[in-house]
C-alpha cells in the first residue's frame, strides 16, 4: 500500500494548495470554537455572580426593612421630643414629686423614697447594701409598660435575714444546687427546674415572698431566668433613670409618703400611669 507521502508526491501541484487550505481552515475553526466556549464560560460566570449579588442584596434589603420597622415601632411608642422647659423634681425630705414646665407646676403627688437602711451580707463574703435614693440630676432613659422586677442579689439576702438561720446560694447555668431529699435545682433553657431522683422534672414558679428553697437556703436564680422576673411588684409603668433606679408603681400603696423603698421613687399606680403618658424619654429629673 502506498503511503500518504508517495500519493502526494505524485499528485498534481494544485492538490498541495487544497490540502494546506483544509488544514488552515480546521485550525481556524478549532480556534473559533475555543473562543466561543471561553466567552460562554465568562458569560455564565458573570451571570452567576450577578444573580448571587442580587440574592445577597435582597437579603440585606429585607433585613434593613425589618430593622427599620422595629425602629419605627419604638419611636411611635414614645414622644418625639421633650417639651421645652419640662422637667421633674423629687424632694427626698418632703417625699413629693413635681412635674414642672418652667415655673409652672403641671402635676404633683406624694412618693416613697429610699429607707436609708443598710443590709449586711455575711455569707459568701461580707457585703453591705445601702438603700438610699440617689441625689442629683438624672434623666428618663427609657420607659417600660408592664415591667417585670428582676430582684437584685440584696433581695434574696434580705429574705434570708427575715427567715432566721437561712442563707443564700447562687444557681449558675450549667451547675446544680442539691437538696437533702436527693433532688436538685438546675437551669433548662430560661427556666429553673427541680429534678427528682425518680426522673420527674418540676417547672418552678417564684414571686416576692415565695422564693425557691433548698433546705435552709434561698436559691438565687440567674438574671434573665423566668424565676427571677416578678410581675406587678413595680406596678404597670416604669420610667428608668439608669443604674437600676427608676420612677415606678408599687404593690404596697401604704408605703407612699414614707422612706420605705430600696432606692427607687415609688408612686401610686395611677400617678405613674399618668406620668408615663405625658413624660418623654430624655426628660431631666432633679432629686434633692
Amino acid at each position: 500500500m502506498r503511503s500518504v507521502r508517495e500519493v502526494l508526491k505524485d499528485a498534481p501541484p494544485g492538490i498541495w494548495v487544497v490540502t494546506v487550505a483544509m488544514v488552515l481552515a480546521g485550525a481556524v475553526t478549532a480556534g473559533m470554537l475555543f473562543s466561543t466556549v471561553q466567552m460562554r464560560h465568562r458569560r455564565d460566570a458573570n451571570k452567576f455572580v450577578v444573580t448571587k449579588a442580587h440574592g445577597v442584596l435582597d437579603s440585606l434589603t429585607r433585613r434593613a426593612d425589618q430593622e427599620l420597622d422595629s425602629l419605627q415601632n419604638a419611636l411611635a411608642s414614645t414622644p418625639d421630643t421633650v417639651p421645652v422647659g419640662q422637667y421633674i423634681v423629687v424632694s427626698i425630705e418632703d417625699r413629693r414629686l413635681w412635674l414642672k414646665q418652667g415655673d409652672t407646676t403641671l402635676y404633683t403627688t406624694r412618693v416613697a423614697v429610699g429607707s436609708g437602711k443598710s443590709l449586711i451580707q455575711t455569707t459568701g463574703g461580707r457585703k453591705e447594701y445601702k438603700f438610699d435614693t440617689p441625689r442629683g440630676r438624672l434623666t428618663v432613659q427609657y420607659k417600660e409598660l408592664d415591667p417585670y422586677w428582676q430582684p437584685p442579689d440584696w433581695h434574696f439576702v434580705e429574705m434570708a435575714a427575715k427567715k432566721h438561720g437561712f442563707g443564700v446560694v447562687m444557681l449558675k447555668p450549667g451547675q446544680k444546687v442539691t437538696v437533702s431529699d436527693g433532688s436538685w435545682y438546675e437551669m433548662r433553657g430560661d427556666d429553673v427546674v427541680r429534678v427528682y431522683p425518680d426522673g420527674r422534672v418540676q417547672l418552678l414558679e417564684a414571686s416576692e415572698g415565695h422564693e425557691l428553697l433548698a433546705d435552709k437556703r434561698i436559691v438565687v436564680p440567674p438574671f434573665g431566668s423566668n424565676q427571677r422576673k416578678y410581675k406587678w411588684v413595680v406596678g404597670g409603668h416604669r420610667l428608668n433613670l439608669g443604674d437600676g433606679y427608676g420612677l415606678h408603681g408599687t404593690d404596697e400603696p401604704n408605703s407612699i409618703g414614707h422612706a420605705a423603698s430600696h432606692g427607687c421613687v415609688r408612686l401610686r399606680n395611677e400617678d405613674i400611669a399618668y406620668l408615663y403618658s405625658i413624660v418623654a424619654v430624655g426628660t431631666p429629673v432633679y432629686i434633692y
